[in-house]
C-alpha cells in the first residue's frame, strides 16, 4: 500500500466534498460533519482542510454563481480530483480488510 498523507480530518472532510459533490462549500460540509458526527465543526477547521487538501492536490475547487443569500459574493466549490478519489479507495480498502479480520465474536460483545 502507498502510503497516504490523509489526517483523519482530512478524510473526513474529502469524503463530503464527494457525498456533496458538485456542491460542496466549506459551509455545507461543517453542517454534514456536524450531522454525521455529532460534534462541533467550524468552517474555519474545514476551510483549512481544504487549502491542505488542494495544496495535496486531493480536491480542485472553481468559483461558483454569485448568490443572493450570499450578499452576491460567489460559492467556492470543491470536486474531489482523481488522485483524491484514488486515496479514498486505498484508504477504504485498508480499512475494509482490518474489519474483515476483526473476528465475529468480537464484534457482537460490542454491540
Amino acid at each position: 500500500m502507498r502510503r497516504s498523507d490523509l489526517g483523519e480530518f482530512e478524510e473526513v472532510v474529502l469524503l463530503a466534498v464527494a457525498a456533496l459533490s458538485p456542491k460542496a462549500y466549506s459551509v455545507v460540509i461543517a453542517e454534514e460533519l456536524e450531522r454525521e458526527t455529532g460534534n462541533t465543526v467550524s468552517t474555519g477547521a474545514v476551510h483549512a482542510a481544504l487549502q491542505r487538501l488542494e495544496q495535496k492536490g486531493y480536491v480542485s475547487s472553481f468559483l461558483g454563481e454569485a448568490t443572493a443569500e450570499r450578499g452576491g459574493r460567489r460559492k467556492r466549490l470543491f470536486t474531489v480530483s482523481a488522485l483524491g478519489g484514488k486515496i479514498l479507495q486505498e484508504v477504504r480498502a485498508v480499512r475494509n480488510r482490518l474489519w474483515e479480520r476483526i473476528d465475529s465474536h468480537l464484534l457482537l460483545d460490542w454491540q
